[in-house]
């Protein structure tokens, strides 16, 4: 039983380092810029819809505030 849990602490620090040195290789390391830089283009792309929407509420009200003071409601 001691030998067997020896053998499994062996064999999962050699999985760990061999998986340090591949995760830190010249390849690993341009597979994660790729991943970043996609990442950042659809943030970017997120961000572009958000400033366009805003822009379309922020002409809606605008217009509805217009309109408020051209043609005040007589609610009250």
């Amino acid at each position: 039983m001691i030998k067997q849990s020896i053998g499994l602490v062996a064999a999962g620090f050699l999985l760990g380092t061999v998986g340090v040195k591949a995760a830190t290789s010249k390849p690993a390391k341009k597979l994660y810029v790729q991943g970043v830089s996609k990442v950042l283009q659809a943030r970017t792309a997120g961000l572009s819809i958000v400033e366009e929407a805003k822009s379309n509420i922020d002409d809606i009200i605008a217009e509805a505030s217009y309109l408020n003071e051209k043609d005040p409601c007589d609610c009250a």
